[in-house]
């Protein structure tokens, strides 16, 4: 039995040669297709990473965009285009150029800009083949580009640049990047609407009042910013501010998810689609573990939680603003296109009220199975297996006999004072130990351990791994965690540190990271192989 197309389940009808149709019919696709029902039509909104616009932007504006047009409107969010990695993405550029205009005489941030004008410029030329369209999105670029090097002339010559400025900077990369798939989406016959997001704050807030009212006060004006654009497809920037202390500071890299996931809760959106690089989310790493299997569905606890421990899959701030609205979020991968992705789909009640008012029931099973998913609740296991590498491991022991008042407070205000997280934690009468992650800063470091001295014999462990097992279920799973630390015992992999979440569905432990490998097969061979946490019902 097939499952029928919707909100959950969709039947995916590409655009065979998208241009060639568009052009030979003289037709242009919108958000109504010259239907006058357009507005009953729900929302989806798709956002699109820096590499996957980079590498993939023929099947993104041929084919993704297209396919859900006649029943959907779709809003296009986009990060700054990226080519082969993050490293040498349009951000990073942006930012090499900035710390480079404060470098008295240095022209370095002059040639970044040509550097970024120069790839958006070919990107055009190599993919739209309508003049005037070309010759259009050409002045664009060039026009963002001599702003930001009058900018950055301008930075060098007051020798400052402040976090408002720095997300000036930041900003131009996701405009070019909205203008070449705005373009090549108007080549493929799609009328568009460029917006950014730059200006959209009117309201005054300040750094400590980035609360629920401030998200819920930009998902409103993000959704009206998008719905005057009729009946063309809002290319939209991933890039919002300014953002009080900076948005790169404030929100961090995943700003754009963030945005995304705000247009599709101030739309009331049917679907928050993320299109990444790979088929959603797997029990572990495919690229580590050939065993691992694709997730059809996952609670969003779950996916919190590999996100923290190791695994990319989306901010989980970000999917905290769409789940509290419950609204599915689907992975996808734009090599892909027709496969199922991953929904990590609402499955508690939000207990607020979003703001379109919206304040349902969470999904059930039977919303599940109607949809063409089956929860089995009857089986008891784990969900994936994770790896966090690059962790140090940092043990305290106390000079007193016991733990003395202000002990554990004189650690975490040290560790805090350097900037250093902490993951994971596991404590005795007199001993601490803990797992710090988040590249950590050896000459920080170093300077935090001498303080803590004055408390007791402090020691750190470098070139460690968080190994966390994963389950909505496991908190009825009982002997699981004997089982996860037998099954690496037999490896011989030897556990430095356990801890198991407040939450109670996730049991990490520390290893070493020239074993992680190793440890994740086995778990995954032992715990994970041949069961299927969500079953899909044909």
């Amino acid at each position: 039995m097939t499952a029928t197309a919707s909100p959950l389940r969709r039947s995916f009808l590409p655009q065979t040669n998208g241009h060639a149709h568009a052009h030979a019919n003289g037709h242009a696709y919108s958000n109504d297709d010259n239907n006058d029902d357009h507005l009953d039509k729900p929302w989806i909104v798709q956002k699109f990473g820096g590499t996957s616009i980079g590498k993939f932007i023929e099947t993104i504006t041929g084919t993704i965009v297209q396919s859900y047009l006649p029943t959907n409107r779709v809003v296009v969010v986009c990060s700054a285009r990226s080519s082969e990695s993050k490293s040498l993405g349009t951000t990073n550029r942006l930012l090499r150029a900035a710390a480079s205009a404060l470098v008295p005489g240095s022209i370095e941030y002059i040639e970044t800009v040509q550097e970024i004008r120069l790839d958006h410029l070919d990107a055009a030329q190599q993919h739209i083949s309508d003049p005037d369209i070309l010759k259009r999105v050409q002045e664009e670029v060039n026009q963002d580009c001599d702003r930001l090097k009058a900018f950055l002339e301008a930075a060098q010559i007051i020798d400052e640049i402040s976090p408002r400025s720095k997300d000036i900077i930041m900003a131009v990369g996701e405009k070019l990047s909205c203008r070449i798939v705005a373009g090549l989406l108007e080549d493929r016959g799609v009328e568009t609407q460029f917006i950014s997001l730059e200006n959209v704050i009117e309201a005054v807030f300040d750094i400590n009042s980035l609360d629920q009212n401030f998200y819920d006060y930009l998902s409103r004006a993000f959704a009206a910013a998008v719905s005057n654009c009729g009946h063309r497809v809002p290319v939209v920037t991933g890039f919002f501010g300014f953002v009080p202390g900076g948005l790169l500071k404030s929100i961090g890299r995943g700003y754009t998810d963030l945005a995304a996931a705000l247009i599709a809760v101030g739309l009331d959106a049917e679907e928050l689609q993320v299109w990444k690089e790979v088929d959603g989310i797997f029990t572990a790493d495919p690229r580590k573990v050939k065993d691992a299997r694709l997730l059809n569905i996952i609670t969003p606890e779950e996916a919190s939680e590999l996100t923290y421990y190791g695994s990319e899959v989306i901010h989980p701030f970000t999917m905290e603003q769409v789940i509290r609205a419950q609204i599915p979020i689907r992975i996808k991968n734009v090599m892909n296109p027709s496969g199922s992705g991953t929904i990590i789909f609402p499955d508690q009640p939000s207990g607020v009220c979003t703001p379109n008012g919206r304040n349902t029931p969470p999904p059930s099973s039977k919303v599940l199975l109607e949809n063409g998913y089956q929860l089995d609740l009857s089986r008891r296991h784990p969900t994936a297996v994770t790896i966090k590498d690059n962790v140090w491991v940092l043990n305290i022991h106390s000079n007193r006999k016991s733990v003395s008042h202000g002990f554990f407070a004189q650690i975490f205000s040290t560790l805090d004072r350097y900037g250093i997280a902490v993951d994971l934690i596991s404590t005795s009468e007199v001993h601490i130990s803990m797992a710090l992650g988040g590249n950590v800063n050896e000459a920080e470091m170093e300077k935090a351990m001498e303080s803590l001295k004055s408390i007791g014999t402090v020691d750190v462990m470098k070139e460690m791994a968080i190994l966390s097992l994963v389950g909505k279920q496991m908190k009825n799973m009982v002997g699981i965690s004997g089982r996860m630390f037998s099954t690496l015992a037999k490896a011989n992999i030897n556990i430095e540190m356990i801890s198991q979440g407040a939450s109670e569905i996730n049991i990490s432990c520390v290893i070493l990271e020239k074993q992680a490998i190793q440890a994740m097969n086995v778990i995954h061979g032992e715990l994970l192989s041949n069961v299927g946490h969500f079953n899909e019902a044909y």
